[in-house]
């Protein structure tokens, strides 16, 4: 076996392989790699990728090198079904990270309508937060980009109303009839309160934060929605996009994240 790895090596050092272009192909795939970990990164996909990659670097070393070396053809004939097989597997786990990978590619960010300002529109969110924050009132924002939200809108209450502060802080003050759920911007205006956010899957976060928590990593996850939540417990502050959560920011880091999140492409 050693004798065959020697020889499979020494054949890459022969002048048959250009020594620029096997570089070059092994950083292509390093990259590609790379790419795939940093895109599935804090999500349970992550660690299922790197499972199959392993797999099949391990199998491609033994059908290379072992099969050929003993002569094993039905193994080397299985090699194709097993690899096209992993590639189906593949498809049906990472279905959750590949159409946010397709809606992601989807997005068209040059032609994000907004009907007023962003600074005015952040401004209104943040003073809201302020107060929802210090009176510990549970509250969960969603702000509406290129992926439209029109499902979720139909789950809660429309109100296609003016965004003020004052309004949000009316819409989660605790009683309220739709204060319990979320609320979704709009084009600058508060689209409808009540609604219904899907809930992230088991394991993708931290168990000590709480149902806003999942409901707005969910929804980012399935949409390119900027969620801002406030904890009911601590009063604490979080930003979730594209399923991925922040948390424990002030309001500068707040007003910052927002600002850059939805002027980003416009």
């Amino acid at each position: 076996m050693f004798e065959a790895v020697g020889n499979y090596l020494g054949r890459l050092a022969s002048p048959a392989y250009n020594p620029i272009h096997v570089a070059v192909e092994l950083i292509l795939i390093g990259l590609v790699v790379y790419v795939c970990l940093r895109f599935l990164r804090g999500t349970r996909g992550e660690r299922l990728f790197s499972g199959v990659v392993i797999v099949l670097v391990v199998t491609t070393l033994l059908v290379r090198v072992l099969a050929k070396q003993f002569r094993l053809e039905r193994i080397e004939v299985l090699y194709t079904p097993f690899v096209a097989g992993m590639f189906l597997v593949a498809l049906v786990v990472f279905q959750p990270e590949l159409r946010r990978g397709l809606m992601r590619l989807g997005e068209a960010r040059w032609l994000r309508p907004w009907s007023r300002e962003v600074s005015d529109v952040v401004d209104h969110l943040v003073d809201a937060a302020e107060y929802l924050s210090k009176n510990k009132i549970g509250a969960i924002i969603a702000i509406e980009r290129d992926v439209g939200l029109g499902s979720v809108i139909e789950s809660g209450t429309k109100l296609d109303a003016e965004l003020s502060a004052d309004l949000l802080k009316t819409l989660f003050w605790p009683g309220s009839a739709l204060h319990d759920l979320g609320v979704i911007i709009r084009r600058g205006r508060v689209a409808a309160a009540g609604c219904q956010f899907p809930l992230a899957e088991s394991g993708e976060l931290d168990r000590s934060l709480g149902g806003r928590h999942r409901a707005a990593v969910g929804l980012s996850s399935d949409s390119d929605a900027v969620v801002i939540v406030v904890s009911e417990e601590s009063g604490g502050l979080s930003v979730a996009e594209r399923g991925r959560l922040r948390h424990g920011l002030d309001l500068g880091e707040l007003r910052i994240t927002l600002m850059g999140s939805l002027v980003e492409g416009t």
